[in-house]
């Protein structure tokens, strides 16, 4: 018996540490929390998409979710290290967009002299632990963190973990002058170490100006939550980044509808689109786009160019590696898409030649 009472307890000891680790971030309070259900997509105590609730994947199918943790794919990790390029962070003062892809959905953004990083995720695993969960893809991790310039804006869409890393943040937050972010995000942040005055939050169809630049808020069909019980507690968002002369449109993670339409007459044309393309399933078609419906919504926003991205790092879904790609390609060929597939640290001068080179085809 007194075994069996040690065990208990080492247990809950175990519990309490594993679960108050700084990663799960902290939940909105207070009013953050206020805030929050004064929001339109505020309904029945979580947030939501209006009219047209979102369903996550074990809503629809519990036994065909968790086949999914047994289902074997191939290739679904390159069988080689994924070449790179040695990123160049030279400062762009022009009103051009350049801009740098770093694998899944982080990149820079270098325009009219400012530096804008988006979603970035340079931790080894999409996890809380650095000892478990997905694993980067080999070569993938090339990035040094303190070669960054100093960052303007960071920009985070959503709080999972494929899109917001702890460290990452503990590393760069004195190195940022302005996070723009979704709605309730800025808790974790907060909790982090960034102050509260360098944080923006917004809700969808909310503005704010950085300097020059104007952000947008944009629906999206996803969810959120770091730890067990606060999955739909901050906001996912998608957003328009508008300069002097461009317009961007930053997308998060999405599954397929007609908001994206709707965006595309509210706030379109944009010059340039980056698209969710990687990481999919049928089961899971409310909350991630397929590579075909990635090729639609950029369609549907009125974009010029086409950047994919979600995909060639993180093995979050069972697929190929490069299937998305290759189907985004079939597509946006099919319906005269103008696509481009720049190497991971590759810079992208959409000025100049784009880059279209099939890289991955020759691992």
């Amino acid at each position: 018996m007194v075994y069996f009472i040690s065990i208990l307890l080492l247990v809950g000891v175990i519990a309490i540490v594993v679960l108050n680790h700084p990663a799960f971030g902290a939940n909105p309070k207070g009013k953050r929390l206020e805030r929050i259900k004064q929001s339109k997509q505020f309904t029945n105590g979580k947030l939501n998409f209006p009219g047209k609730p979102i369903v996550v994947a074990e809503g629809k199918d519990m036994l065909k979710f968790f086949q999914l943790f047994f289902k074997k794919v191939q290739d679904r990790i390159p069988s080689n290290p994924i070449k790179t390029v040695n990123p160049n962070f030279i400062e762009n003062s022009s009103e051009e967009i350049e801009f740098t892809w770093f694998g899944h959905s982080s990149y820079l953004i270098q325009i009219e002299g400012k530096n804008i990083l988006v979603d970035p995720v340079f931790s080894e695993r999409t996890s809380p632990f650095e000892f478990m969960g997905p694993k980067a893809f080999n070569g993938t991790n090339f990035i040094n963190i303190d070669d960054f310039p100093k960052l303007d804006i960071i920009l985070i869409t959503h709080d999972h973990y494929d899109h917001l890393d702890y460290l990452v943040i503990k590393k760069l937050k004195d190195k940022v002058t302005t996070f723009v972010t979704s709605l309730g995000v800025g808790a974790h942040l907060e909790k982090w170490g960034v102050a509260s005055e360098k944080i923006i939050e917004l809700d969808w169809h909310e503005e704010a100006k950085v300097g020059d630049f104007q952000f947008t808020a944009l629906p999206a069909r996803h969810f959120t939550g770091r730890g067990l019980t606060n999955r739909f507690s901050t906001l996912w968002s998608a957003f328009a980044l508008k300069t002097t002369s461009k317009n961007l449109f930053l997308g998060g993670d999405s599954g397929y509808g007609e908001h994206f339409k709707e965006i595309g007459e509210q706030y379109g044309p944009f010059d340039l689109t980056f698209m969710e393309t990687g990481q999919y399933n049928k089961l899971w078609y409310d909350i991630h786009s397929m590579p075909e419906d990635a090729v639609k919504a950029h369609i549907d926003l009125k974009g010029k160019i086409m950047m994919p991205v979600h995909w060639a790092k993180f093995p979050l879904a069972y697929h190929p590696w490069i299937e998305p790609i290759e189907r985004v390609k079939q597509k946006a060929q099919e319906l005269n898409v103008t696509y481009i597939t720049p190497q991971l640290g590759e810079k992208v001068q959409l000025n100049k030649e784009l880059p279209k080179k099939e890289w991955w085809r020759s691992l």
